[in-house]
């Protein structure tokens, strides 16, 4: 039914959760995984610790938004290898997240995103909009939210 996950994930305690349990589905069922990383476009970002290292200095700020991605998408990667699923990873520069997780499913072809109901922002995302509750708003594709 499913062939291909894609996974988005923030390097959240949570988010981590949900990439071991769709790791765990992926294997039950055998299907391929995408993980799937989306930062803030530094240039239109305003809020928080980012906007201030990235007005101080832009380069400093993309070395380490570049390595922040990558770290997580590794530590999802390893979690899918060490239990023999096929995987690979993807990331994005997107202010909406949500748009940037719908168009990765597309342009990849997943056939089901697998993903934790809230991420670092946590409470935050009440009051700003939680990325999950979008996704299951906009998207056409069945979402798995891991709580």
């Amino acid at each position: 039914m499913f062939g291909h996950l894609l996974v988005p994930t923030d390097g959240s305690e949570l988010s981590q959760q949900a990439v071991e349990k769709a790791v765990a589905f992926a294997r039950e069922i055998n299907a391929h995984i995408t993980f799937f990383f989306v930062r803030a476009d530094a240039e239109a970002s305003v809020y928080g610790d980012a906007a201030l290292l990235r007005s101080t200095d832009p380069e400093i700020f993309e070395k380490a938004a570049d390595e922040a991605a990558r770290s997580i998408l590794t530590r999802a990667q390893v979690v899918a290898n060490s239990a023999g699923i096929n995987s690979e990873v993807l990331s994005a520069i997107s202010d909406d997240p949500y748009e940037a997780i719908i168009a990765a499913a597309e342009d990849r072809g997943c056939d089901l995103i697998v993903m934790a109901s809230h991420g670092h922002r946590g409470i935050k995302s009440v009051v700003l909009g939680s990325q999950t509750q979008k996704v299951l708003t906009h998207s056409k594709f069945p979402v798995l939210v891991y709580r």
